[in-house]
């Protein structure tokens, strides 16, 4: 079903008041770890993170939770090297770690086939949310990682050990996680009956007024419904639409 925009700014004031809560929460913490009573959080410079994660993930034993969106990446100057390092890691994080949960979005799912940052098919779970308010790694509830910039942990990211902070990014983890979709349950069966006839026409080529045409609709409507089909595969690529619609066997 397509959001309304009432929708879009719901989630849109509760990724603000999630970044908001997350911004108090680091304030505090400093305001505190000046004093010695709290662990101070610790800026790890882009040439570290790699090692950092790979101690973290290590030591990690019980439980993994992320926002991740592999979407952000793209056209960001991050290495297709980075990128797969980050796939490894998460193979590694399913092998050995009992709950891994990962939240990420249609959009990052989407451009993540392939790669397998989002291990939901491998023994990790995932929920899909719209957009995620901001990267974050939180290992066994005892220390996390976010993001300096919204694009990724390779740019550098914040090491944060206070307990009250991590407790916080892990409530807000479990809220979105508990809003999310199963993308399994996405996956099953194939798109609404008033989509099907625009994937056939998308996947026959037609230009967008003979569709419209041959299936009675205004140009503005089907445009709008392809809008629709695109969101519902996690695209903004009608090619690349055509090879998920494809994959889960809808054409």
């Amino acid at each position: 079903m397509a959001r309304s925009p009432a929708d879009d700014q719901r989630q849109a004031e509760a990724r603000a008041a999630a970044r908001e809560t997350v911004g108090e929460a680091l304030a505090e913490s400093a305001f505190y770890a000046a004093r010695g009573v709290r662990p101070p959080a610790q800026v790890i410079p882009a040439a570290k993170v790699g090692t950092v994660v790979m101690r973290l993930v290590a030591a990690t034993r019980r439980e993994l939770l992320t926002f991740d969106d592999l979407s952000l990446c793209l056209n960001r100057g991050i290495s297709e090297r980075m990128v797969t390092n980050a796939a490894d890691w998460m193979r590694l994080a399913v092998a050995r770690i009992p709950v891994v949960r990962q939240i990420t979005t249609p959009r990052g799912l989407a451009c993540d086939s392939g790669i397998d940052t989002i291990q939901w098919r491998s023994g990790s779970q995932a929920r899909l949310i719209e957009k995620i308010p901001f990267r974050l790694t939180v290992f066994d509830r005892a220390a996390a990682v976010l993001a300096l910039d919204q694009h990724a942990m390779f740019n550098g990211m914040l090491l944060v050990r206070d307990p009250i902070v991590v407790a916080a990014l892990t409530r807000l983890h479990r809220d979105a996680w508990n809003g999310g979709d199963n993308p399994a349950v996405r996956d099953a069966g194939g798109p609404p009956a008033h989509l099907v006839p625009i994937l056939a026409c998308m996947h026959d080529g037609l230009p967008d007024h003979a569709a419209a045409a041959r299936l009675g609709l205004s140009l503005r409507t089907y445009s709008r419904r392809v809008s629709e089909l695109l969101a519902l595969l996690g695209t903004t690529s009608r090619f690349q639409a055509a090879i998920l619609a494809h994959r889960r066997g809808w054409l």
